[in-house]
């Protein structure tokens, strides 16, 4: 085989990938794979051989399906992109046994492989930002609540957990911080504003 069909660039890999969904109702997962698998098949970087559609598994209270594609992507530069836009949870590469890449190719793909990871870096801490915020303004709408509904009536525990509709080992925790702060007080397991 002459040298230049053996660079990963340009060589066709023929692999085995697996992809599950994992989620619920189980009608939902049944129908959510096959429309994924529909657009992989769509993709003009890949030829989809032959599927393999697992049952339904019932995994607690989610349900579990996968299914294994045996498929030929066109060069490892879209082997990769593969991985990264569909997530299979495992791949195995079957043809061909060996890949010969110039250090120029191997260094574009660990420059794509950092660029990308990047991406994923500053998504998760944006997210991270954006949950941290909401759990922030969450905490104080909670606490808010609370003072709102002591504003009103004084109350048990019991009466406060449904008053607020948070349960009563969440909403402790609440309690305790405004009662530190001496927001509210506690006298004879009754609550009030301070």
């Amino acid at each position: 085989m002459p040298e230049k069909d053996l660079r990963g660039k340009r060589s066709h890999i023929r692999c085995n990938a697996i992809i599950e969904v994992l989620g619920k109702p189980k009608e939902h997962v049944e129908t959510a794979i096959a429309t994924y698998v529909d657009h992989i098949k769509k993709d003009p970087s890949l030829v989809v051989l032959h599927e393999n559609f697992s049952d339904v598994e019932e995994q607690g209270k989610l349900y579990s399906r996968f299914v294994e594609l045996d498929m030929v992507v066109k060069g490892t530069e879209n082997l990769v992109s593969f991985c990264f836009e569909y997530m299979p949870s495992s791949l195995e590469i079957t043809k061909p046994d060996e890949f010969l890449m110039t250090n120029n190719e191997l260094a574009g793909f660990i420059n794509d492989l950092q660029a990308r990871l990047h991406n994923v870096d500053m998504i998760v801490k944006q997210l991270k930002g954006e949950n941290d915020f909401l759990k922030l303004n969450m905490n104080k709408t909670i606490m808010n609540l609370i003072k709102v509904c002591l504003s009103i009536n004084k109350m048990d525990f019991k009466e406060l957990s449904k008053a607020t509709g948070i349960h009563e080992k969440e909403l402790q925790d609440f309690v305790d911080k405004l009662i530190e702060e001496k927001t509210i007080k506690k006298e004879n397991d009754i609550f009030s504003l301070a």
